[in-house]
């Protein structure tokens, strides 16, 4: 009878310490699944760390004359890594606008305030607005200077040289339309530095720059012709 109340004790207690492990087990990974979620999210809701970029920009920045912009829109600008990049070169008087579709399916709170946190604490203000970069709301002649930066090998090849066509609308005669491309174009074994350059021309836009860089990235620099005056100024 002894040995059976012992083995029920012991039973007992194995149980318990079993059950205590789990809960322990249990505790862990809770606590471990919190932390990993507040990780995540404070990565997301974060400016990321973008200053790994900053080459790209600069090197982008180096080829547009923004010392002289007083309007500036940027096309496809997401949670902003752009305008965080070209932040340095930007003047303090240019106004800036940006352009996004702002699709959060693929990051957890893309969205226009995301895009004007981050560019606030890169030390810009910007005007984000909802927009596809093939249809982009604004005005003809709105703006002096238009950057696409990382974007157009995510369109298609119709919307690509769409937003260029769009970009060149927009901008002001004289003004710059300036690309950061990544080395995938539409077309299959073309050169990534001939085909943006092709697309960029496409788009009625004289290219005055263009740079293929060790890392792939090809820089494009394309200027607003100056539209020819009407008839009657023709004629007076």
């Amino acid at each position: 009878m002894l040995a059976v109340i012992t083995g029920l004790a012991i039973g007992q207690s194995e149980r318990r310490t079993r059950r205590s492990t789990a809960i322990a087990v249990a505790l862990v990974l809770f606590l471990w699944g919190a932390a990993t979620i507040r990780s995540t999210a404070t990565s997301l809701l974060s400016p990321p760390p973008w200053v790994l970029d900053r080459e790209k920009y600069d090197a982008l920045a180096a080829e547009i004359p923004l010392s002289e912009s007083e309007r500036m829109l940027d096309v496809g600008c997401g949670t902003g890594r752009s305008l965080v990049g070209l932040a340095p070169a930007i003047p303090e008087r240019c106004s800036l606008l940006a352009v996004d579709v702002f699709d959060d399916r693929i990051i957890l709170g893309n969205g226009p305030q995301l895009a004007s946190r981050n560019a606030r604490l890169a030390g810009v203000d910007v005007a984000p607005i909802r927009g596809d970069a093939a249809r982009i709301p604004l005005k003809e002649d709105t703006v002096d200077t238009v950057t696409l930066c990382r974007v157009l090998h995510d369109l298609s090849a119709t919307d690509a040289r769409e937003a260029l066509t769009e970009a060149h609308r927009v901008c002001t005669p004289g003004g710059t339309v300036g690309v950061l491309a990544l080395p995938y174009p539409h077309e299959e074994d073309a050169s990534p530095a001939a085909y943006w350059r092709k697309l960029v021309t496409e788009a009625g836009l004289t290219v005055s720059t263009i740079i293929e860089r060790d890392d792939g990235y090809v820089i494009v620099i394309g200027t607003v012709p100056e539209r020819p005056n009407s008839p009657l100024e023709k004629r007076a």
